[in-house]
């Protein structure tokens, strides 16, 4: 690291909306304090959004648990024989989307398992069912490494893949499986998984199809500051040649129930940092979201004052970070949100998956335009 960064020259830079490099980035981590990272990102987030805090009204879909894959972080996944094993039936997921629309939700976030007996069309037959029940939602379904499991079923390349689920009825990428993309950690904990470039290139192959799509951060387990640095520098690099993501998601490892239990789960501290840093160095990114049902409700609230400008949302029926230890509510009312919301000087605005304003008279809603953003 060159000794001309300091906390003053990466403030002018901030100010001029110039672009922080990597050894910014690290100095960021190894040398400024968490109340001047919170002020600086709070600036930048405020900029961009003002006093404005945003959430949708969601529900989740998991809809299998049995997995091919055995990530060392995972709490979730089961063998097929496992007494916890569950696969959804047509009907099943029907009765989830009629849930949904009965509590007004706008988005269904699909993830699950990669459960190696079922074929490429039953995933997509998920997504189908979910349409064909209700078209009015968006399906915010299957990360890169779940499109990367379906190459490998298939054969066919990602475009084709993301084709299929497209004319199904999917509207966007969820961001996770990025995990940390450098390759020695991830040979640490998740072998075998789809790679850092996979990941880079199913969500370029979506952005380029004209679906949107997050991105995330598996933080606190055995990364190093500059693991997260260079994850960040990717996904900005990748962002300025399509545009296409939507939100940055850092995810807090929960180690229990997992086979790296002997590590502590991140600090609020490292939360804050984390969330204040993705702010600073995505400055191609509009939106920076704390995942309350990671980061827990107070947490969240505290991260609007440090770059976050969005808290996910209701996520009803989630399942995957509770089975790693989440002490978190399976769902938050939209009261309850409205409440942390204007707790942290912010003000409250419904959203749609695409951050259009959502206008509710009840379960019944609309959306307006897009979101401006300064």
């Amino acid at each position: 690291m060159t000794n001309s960064i300091t906390i003053d020259t990466i403030r002018q830079k901030v100010n001029a909306g110039e672009r922080l490099t990597f050894e910014d980035g690290l100095f960021l981590e190894q040398e400024v304090d968490l109340l001047t990272l919170g002020s600086l990102a709070h600036q930048v987030r405020t900029a961009r959004h003002g006093n404005a805090a945003y959430y949708n009204t969601n529900i989740h879909l998991n809809p299998t648990n049995v997995c091919v894959y055995r990530c060392k972080f995972c709490a979730f996944r089961s063998d097929l024989k496992d007494d916890k094993a569950y696969v959804f039936s047509d009907e099943m997921i029907r009765d989830r989307v009629l849930e949904a629309k009965s509590q007004g939700a706008t988005e269904i976030h699909v993830v699950g398992g990669l459960h190696h007996l079922k074929k490429f069309d039953w995933y997509v037959d998920v997504v189908r069912v979910i349409h064909e029940t209700w078209p009015e939602i968006h399906i915010k379904a299957w990360t890169g490494v779940e499109i990367s499991w379906f190459a490998h079923l298939t054969k066919k390349p990602y475009e084709w893949i993301l084709q299929q689920m497209i004319d199904a009825g999917l509207g966007s990428l969820p961001g996770g499986g990025a995990e940390i993309f450098d390759e020695q950690v991830r040979s640490q904990i998740c072998e075998h998984k789809a790679d850092a470039q996979s990941w880079l290139d199913i969500h370029r192959a979506a952005h380029q199809l004209g679906l949107r799509s997050n991105a995330t951060m598996l933080y606190g387990h055995v990364e190093e500051a500059h693991h997260r640095i260079d994850h960040l520098c990717k996904l900005r690099d990748l962002q300025d040649e399509t545009h296409g993501f939507q939100t940055f998601i850092p995810l807090a490892f929960h180690p229990e129930n997992t086979k790296m239990d002997n590590i502590s789960k991140p600090t609020g501290h490292q939360d804050l940092k984390t969330i204040a840093i993705s702010r600073l160095m995505l400055d191609n990114f509009d939106h920076i979201k704390a995942y309350w049902i990671m980061l827990g409700e107070q947490t969240a609230q505290v991260a609007l004052g440090f770059g976050a400008d969005d808290l996910d949302g209701t996520v009803v029926h989630e399942l995957i970070y509770h089975d790693a230890g989440a002490k978190t509510p399976e769902g938050l009312s939209v009261t309850k949100l409205h409440s942390l919301i204007r707790e942290a000087g912010c003000e409250p605005v419904e959203r749609d998956t695409l951050y259009r304003r959502v206008i509710r008279n009840g379960a019944e809603w609309k959306v307006e335009e897009p979101i401006l953003i300064a």
